[in-house]
């Protein structure tokens, strides 16, 4: 594999970013980070510990007043300086994503870098809105801002996943301490960078990387942090849930999803395939959004399969700086063991391969796992319950609309789903039924204005737009 575009040497960060400036971790361990196309080692991070997460609580404790009382105008003029700092990074973000988490750099360039900026151009604006107030009978109701916010972001959308809570949340007029994930934290440095350059006000916002159960937990777990918002398995979710339960503190959670792809027996077949493939294979389908099953009416099942095994043999696994690349590796060769673990599973369970599985030829260097799609899934089956986070598709057969509605519906996860239909109106009929927080109808854009989150164990609270916003706010009522 030629990665002649890798980095000449180690991008090795050593600093921590506390109350506005980099400063020294307490301790001197680093954590180093792999590229997973190559297995090789491109940079290094401090592993920070529990004394570093109190320094920056405290810088952002301190910080607090100063910036609750900065006018929405003010607040929303730092935010657009970030905007054009960190868009004056583009590329190197891409090329960054590339290198850490192996995104083909098309995709890095489009939705790893242009999604985030698009999102915190869309914070500028609802920054500079000041809360709504409204008047109940004698009552004066107004919104504030919870306070200082430990965000804790995962490894697949290194730069989306930050803003997407840093931005709303500033914002709202609260202070930051952020734990970016140590697989892929070079990202958030660039971002630190900006901030830098940006100006923002000491101690606003502010950077530990290190582990989970070291600066996470101790984030989670810090008595002075107001709000915890965190992105990543609902497992890690749970833990998080309990630490911050402990102290009576909020928490907003984006956890796992295991999407449906409902295609009714009139859709535009060739396109629904195309699209559910697509979005199932996205980012290798390590999308927590993935429409990982695709429920297909019975009359057209055949068909679907058709489709699919063409859909899915034109992803071409490679070098994430080849143009010609459409997948990339898994983050990790622990991620990827695990993804040909439930396709191993889904086999010996019954499932029928119609494209990719193991014997697929990979690339020698690298994590790579074969984009493959597994017909006959029982809905019940492992594959359709849980959430693999890899280039997996499975397929189920359905009899009528109130079969996939329950289909659909079987799931501990409620995150994302998508209806096709001839018919719009029966398609949002079906949309409606549907237990999740966000719904596609007939391959409806995504919009970085809507609210996102999740039923179930998909999570609490939601992201993106004015409703991010107001997830770092409190209610207040004063009578008069």
């Amino acid at each position: 594999m030629d990665l002649a575009a890798a980095p000449p040497a180690l991008l090795v960060r050593r600093h921590l970013h506390v109350a506005g400036a980099w400063v020294d971790p307490t301790e001197g361990d680093a954590i180093p980070v792999e590229n997973p196309a190559t297995g090789d080692i491109v940079g290094q991070i401090p592993a920070g510990t529990p004394a570093d997460v109190a320094r920056a609580v405290a810088a952002a404790r301190a910080a607090f007043p100063g910036w609750v009382a900065t006018a929405p105008a003010e607040r929303a003029a730092h935010l657009d300086r970030l905007h054009t700092a960190l868009a004056a990074r583009a590329d190197e973000i891409a090329r960054t994503v590339a290198w850490e988490l192996g995104t083909p750099l098309k995709l890095a360039a489009r939705v790893q870098t242009g999604l985030p900026l698009t999102v915190l151009r869309s914070m500028v604006e609802l920054a500079a809105r000041p809360a709504a107030e409204e008047t109940v009978g004698n009552s004066l109701i107004v919104r504030e801002p919870v306070g200082v916010v430990g965000a804790i972001t995962p490894w697949n959308y290194p730069l989306h996943q930050v803003v997407a809570k840093v931005a709303p949340a500033l914002a709202a007029g609260c202070t930051v301490v952020l734990k970016p994930s140590e697989l892929t934290p070079l990202t958030a440095y660039l971002l630190f960078d900006a901030v830098t350059e940006a100006g923002l006000p000491p101690g606003v916002v502010n950077l530990v990387p290190g582990t989970g159960p070291v600066v996470g937990e101790a984030l989670a777990a810090d008595p002075d942090v107001d709000l915890v918002s965190f992105t990543g398995s609902t497992a890690t979710g749970r833990r998080i849930a309990h630490l911050a339960a402990d102290r009576i503190a909020r928490v907003a959670l984006e956890l796992g999803g295991k999407s449906a792809n409902l295609i009714l027996a009139d859709a535009d077949l060739a396109t629904a395939v195309k699209v559910g493939v697509g979005n199932a294979f996205l980012n290798s389908g390590q999308t927590c959004t993935a429409w990982t099953r695709m429920l297909v009416h019975r009359d057209r099942y055949d068909e679907a399969l058709d489709l699919l095994a063409t859909a899915a043999g034109g992803y071409r696994l490679g070098d994430p700086f080849d143009q010609a690349t459409r997948l990339g590796p898994l983050v990790s060769a622990a991620q990827a063991e695990r993804v040909r673990g439930h396709v191993g599973r889904a086999l010996a369970d019954g499932a029928r391969l119609v494209a990719g599985g193991p014997d697929v030829p990979l690339p020698p260097r690298g994590h790579f796992v074969a984009p493959t799609v597994l017909a006959d899934v029982h809905p019940d089956s492992a594959l359709a319950q849980e959430e693999v986070f890899g280039p997996v598709l499975a397929v189920i057969p359905f009899a009528d609309t109130d079969e996939a509605v329950a289909i659909a519906n079987n799931s501990r996860y409620g995150l994302a789903g998508a209806v096709w239909s001839a018919d719009e109106e029966a398609a949002l009929a079906v949309a409606r039924r549907l237990r999740t927080g966000q719904v596609d109808v007939n391959g409806g854009g995504f919009n970085p204005l809507a609210p996102f989150g999740g039923y179930k164990q998909s999570g609490l609270g939601r992201e993106l737009g004015a409703y991010g916003v107001d997830e770092f706010r409190e209610i207040k009522a004063i009578q008069r």
